[in-house]
């Protein structure tokens, strides 16, 4: 017959082992998306939102999470905890400068994103004065069809990859703007092979124009976008191709080369 005390510390045993999973859940979400809300947390991990509280704070309490607002992110700690750094963070490290150079240069915000089940995901980021209201933040993703990042990304694929990734449904309408169906979409982003940019101008969101360029491996393969956003009140699509671009490129050839380096 078993004592209290062993069914008391059986109980523990249980509680405890589900807690760790959940506060493993959070750790694999933070690594695959930088940043996490409580209810970013929640849904990533299929747990409750009081459980995804109780595991950030506890994360953070013991130094492994840090937390501004409402966003939690990954401390050195916790990086060092999995071991190496993942391709991800090496690549969001290494723009981090560049990033801030391209944002003094322009005085707009400017971004790095990567594809995340065939959205763009943005990993770092530097902030103008500037604020827009598109969420583009860490850890924030964006709908690819109408976003200059989201082309970029998909201009890496062959056509019938894109037009697979895409389907065939017309997307929801953000703006009068904004290319809903699948076959002008596809030619759209071929263009984007071509040029070698992509501009956005007040598809995502009315009175909002976005630019963005491809970073590149040491294979040359596109592995990230770095983009810039801009309200239309206060930058033309011509200042976006003429003054923005080359800073842009310019980053953007930085940046491949740093990656390509550290390969």
């Amino acid at each position: 017959m078993r004592s209290s005390e062993g069914r008391s510390s059986e109980g523990r045993s249980s509680e405890g082992m589900g807690g760790l999973a959940k506060g493993l859940a959070i750790i694999e979400a933070l690594a695959m998306q930088g940043v996490l809300s409580v209810s970013d947390a929640a849904r990533s991990s299929n747990i409750t939102r009081a459980a995804a509280r109780r595991c950030l704070i506890t994360l953070t309490e013991l130094g492994y999470v840090e937390h501004s607002g409402r966003e939690f992110r990954p401390t050195p700690r916790l990086r060092r905890l999995g071991g190496a750094s993942t391709p991800r963070d090496r690549i969001a490290r290494l723009a981090e400068p560049l990033l801030k150079g391209a944002r003094d240069d322009l005085a707009e915000s400017v971004s790095l994103a990567v594809l995340d089940e065939d959205r763009p995901l943005f990993i770092a980021r530097a902030e103008a004065e500037h604020i827009l209201s598109t969420g583009v933040r860490v850890g924030a993703h964006l709908p690819a069809y109408c976003s200059a990042t989201g082309r970029v990304l998909l201009s890496q694929f062959e056509d019938s990859e894109i037009a697979r990734r895409i389907g065939r449904k017309p997307f929801p309408q953000r703006t009068p703007h904004t290319i809903t169906k699948p076959a002008p979409l596809l030619a759209e982003i071929q263009a984007v092979r071509k040029r070698g940019y992509a501009i956005s101008d007040q598809e995502l969101e009315l009175g909002m124009r976005a630019l963005a360029v491809p970073v590149t491996d040491g294979n040359k393969e596109i592995v990230a976008a770095i983009s810039v956003s801009a309200a239309s009140a206060r930058v033309r699509a011509a200042d976006l191709r003429h003054h923005f671009l080359p800073v842009l490129r310019s980053c953007a050839k930085a940046l491949s080369e740093a990656i390509g380096g550290s390969q």
